[in-house]
């Protein structure tokens, strides 16, 4: 694989000074040579480096692709890339998705190697701070190896700064790439100075800290324990890590399951690492074609517009309609919705009338059950009012007849039109076709109590405590109507049951692909729950091919090894 020493020519420049409490700071930079590199102000520019790569995997179109759609949550919508989702036989090795993610990862690794090497001969910062650096830049670049492994298996682990490029690669087992990010969160957790969570003073938004680190290794040592390259203990360990979070973090579950993914809300005291995005055009403006714009407010978008009553506008957003969420996830996985809050605040099911020119009219006759105030050739509602509502069960098609608004039940969704997942919803761009600023929540704490439930079960601990870390999450989502013990539950019959509360907890949240293969359900979930996907996905699917690119540059000594099942 050709790999070279330049690294981003913009970067997304978050402080590492102490103290500093500025707001982040834009500048374009030329190329940051080798020789720069190992000065003071080029050191900090490799780290503001391997932050801004972080954009272009979360918020991007590729990462949510390879992650989101093709599970058994969200199937392909009108407009969305059937191939990849579909596991079809045009899903091929050059893919270019695949190729993408494959190519950011390996850019920003050598990016962090350059400052993990390079740290020994940078002088004019203090040894606390750039001990910290290095451990930012571990932390960093133990989740992109994470994510290499999650996705292809054994992988090329570049554990050194490459100045030239090379024509020559091979694939290291998966083992050796699992020791080696675990010993990268490792090494950063034990750095004295490195910030103990996203809380302690000094710490910029989404700059890494200590609480993500443990949270992440314990999602390593979860998806090593569902690998080939599993250790005994690692259940265990993964629920030992998760805990260390739960109970020294100082973080806390907020008491409203809306407040998690409110606009504006994304550093708040649940959050334990978010990738940041920026309104400045060079790097993520509107229009950008760079790759790092933050496109998921778009991803889940319905055709609204093209409904009577409706017209596009910044607060509903662009329907790119690249995905649809299966009949499972909305009729199933969500059935509960009496005490369970978390359907209504995951999904928008209401769009109200923001085009007073195509308000239809009650037609003559009246149909049957009409309201007592409606009159043939009058409009059915006003500017404001209810204009498309998914009540979420079924309804008769009189009453959809004598509605006043545009009625949808489950029977009716269709690829353009079906309830929106809201997360990323941002309506404060100035253009509705621009993507969002809001920052990307990667990892938060209900996750991480999700994780020690699994470990548990697992066999990491007791069924009891993967009860109460469970019902932790749980209660949290109940109505404030009802006592929130009436969510706990007292046994949790398999493994199956505790990826239903995934769902419930962290639908569309850039895991679900992962967490399908890590529990090795993806195979069996997608033949009962996606129609689309259920007659072609395979046992080698669970594994990305390697990107065809990779194996064409690989010119010098053996042949890159494709992925089994892949040609």
């Amino acid at each position: 694989m050709k790999k070279i020493s330049i690294f981003l020519l913009a970067c997304l420049l978050v402080a590492v000074v102490p103290g500093c409490k500025k707001a982040l700071t834009e500048e374009p930079h030329s190329i940051l040579t080798p020789d720069f590199f190992r000065t003071t102000q080029g050191f900090k520019k490799g780290l503001d480096a391997a932050y801004a790569g972080t954009r272009m995997l979360w918020g991007t179109q590729n990462l949510f692709t390879m992650t989101v759609v093709g599970t058994d949550e969200f199937f392909t919508g009108k407009d969305g890339n059937n191939d990849i989702n579909k596991y079809n036989s045009n899903y091929i090795t050059s893919n270019g998705t695949v190729a993408a993610i494959w190519k950011e990862c390996y850019t920003n690794i050598n990016t962090c190697n350059g400052i993990i090497e390079n740290a020994p001969v940078v002088t004019g910062i203090d040894e606390q701070t750039k001990s910290r650096m290095v451990a930012e830049a571990k932390f960093l670049r133990a989740n992109l190896y994470f994510l290499l492994v999650q996705f292809w298996g054994d992988v090329t682990l570049n554990k050194g700064f490459q100045t030239e490029a090379i024509t020559s690669a091979t694939r290291t087992p998966l083992a050796e790439v699992y020791d080696f990010i675990i010993a990268d969160l490792k090494d950063a957790i034990a750095t004295t100075s490195f910030y103990a969570s996203p809380k302690t003073a000094g710490v910029r938004p989404g700059q890494a800290n200590k609480a993500a680190s443990q949270h992440v290794l314990a999602k390593v040592y979860l998806a090593r324990a569902g690998s080939a390259a599993k250790k005994s203990t690692d259940y265990t360990d993964a629920y030992t890590s998760a805990m260390e979070v739960i109970n020294n973090s100082g973080l806390s579950l907020l008491p409203d399951f809306a407040q998690v993914y409110a606009e504006g809300n994304e550093g708040s005291n649940e959050v334990l690492w978010t990738v940041q995005h920026t309104p400045n055009i060079a790097y993520n403006g509107p229009n950008n074609s760079g790759g790092a714009d933050n496109v998921l407010n778009h991803m889940w978008v319905p055709q609204y517009e093209l409904q009577p009553g409706m017209q596009r506008d910044v607060f509903y957003g662009r329907p790119y309609i690249r995905c649809v969420p299966t009949p499972w996830l909305t009729g199933t996985a969500f059935a509960e919705r009496v005490n369970d809050t978390r359907y209504q605040k995951t999904f928008q099911t209401v769009w109200y009338c923001n085009n007073a020119a195509s308000i239809p009219v009650w037609p003559a006759p009246l149909p049957p059950g009409a309201p007592a105030n409606a009159v043939s050739g009058q409009p059915k509602y006003k500017l404001g009012d209810t204009a498309i509502y998914m009540p979420g069960v079924d309804v008769s098609n009189a009453k959809i007849a004598a509605s006043r608004y545009l009625l949808i039940p489950p029977r009716n969704y269709t690829i353009s039109l079906s309830p929106y997942m809201q997360k990323y919803n941002d309506s404060k761009r100035a253009d509705l076709n621009y993507p969002s600023i809001r920052p990307v929540i990667v990892y938060r704490l209900a996750e991480t109590y999700l994780i020690a439930a699994e470990a548990a079960f697992m066999g990491g601990a007791s069924i009891t405590e993967a009860l109460n870390n469970l019902n932790m999450v749980r209660r949290r989502a109940a109505s404030p109507k009802v006592n929130p013990q009436v969510m706990e539950v007292s046994n949790i019959p398999s493994l199956d049951f505790i990826l239903d509360e995934r769902s419930r907890e962290l639908c569309g949240e850039l895991t679900r692909w992962l967490d399908l293969v890590r529990t090795n359900k993806l195979e069996s979930r997608l033949k009962l729950y996606n129609d689309e996907a259920k007659g072609n996905i395979k046992p080698f699917h669970t594994l990305r091919p390697i990107p065809q690119s990779q194996i064409d540059a690989t010119t010098t000594g053996p042949a890159y090894p494709q992925n089994p099942g892949w040609f």
